[in-house]
């Protein structure tokens, strides 16, 4: 099965981070972060999208994969989340950007994310490619989207948010237990 062809308007009509989470602005104000309550503001304060008048082109759903993960950056961590406004644990940040992005409904935790996709060389990772570790002993227990030049974009652990980090780093190159191919980028 080949890639298939997505155009700009779709990503343009991806809900943006920003968006999903100004339906929810007041419960925002009242989250008991001060950090939660200034990434609110900072999200109304970030201008609006503007809307592209140039002539469709069609793009590679891995660039949209990519794209859009980088927009969730900062998103704070939560065990078992799903959404920006929750907040996402590592299976739940790679199911919400699939979903969002190419509609595909990957399992919701990081060793059946692991299960149901094909292995890959670690030198043949292209964006949009799943990265795996061993983060609790000998079990896939983490995951994250692979970016390209050795980077990846993940939601880590309790009190950090969704941020990019390299392969090649210590604690990650020590736990790396994998790279995968989800089936719709075959």
């Amino acid at each position: 099965m080949g890639l298939a062809v997505v155009s700009v308007d779709a990503l343009a009509a991806l809900p943006s981070p920003q968006d999903f989470c100004a339906a929810h602005a007041m419960q925002a104000i009242f989250a008991p972060s001060l950090l939660d309550e200034l990434q609110v503001a900072a999200d109304f304060a970030a201008p609006a999208r503007p809307h592209e008048s140039a002539p469709t082109r069609d793009v590679d759903p891995r660039q949209l994969l990519v794209d859009f993960a980088m927009t969730l950056r900062d998103i704070r961590y939560r065990r078992g989340g799903r959404s920006p406004h929750s907040g996402f644990d590592c299976s739940g940040f790679v199911h919400y950007v699939f979903a969002q992005v190419l509609g595909i409904d990957l399992p919701e935790n990081s060793a059946a994310q692991f299960r149901d996709s094909r292995m890959i060389d670690r030198d043949d990772l292209q964006a949009g490619d799943l990265v795996f570790f061993r983060t609790r002993g000998k079990r896939v227990s983490h995951v994250g989207i692979y970016l390209g030049e050795g980077r990846f974009i993940h939601s880590p652990t309790t009190g950090e948010r969704v941020r990019v980090d390299r392969l090649s780093e210590r604690y990650w190159a020590h736990r790396f237990a994998g790279a995968r191919r989800p089936d719709a980028l075959i």
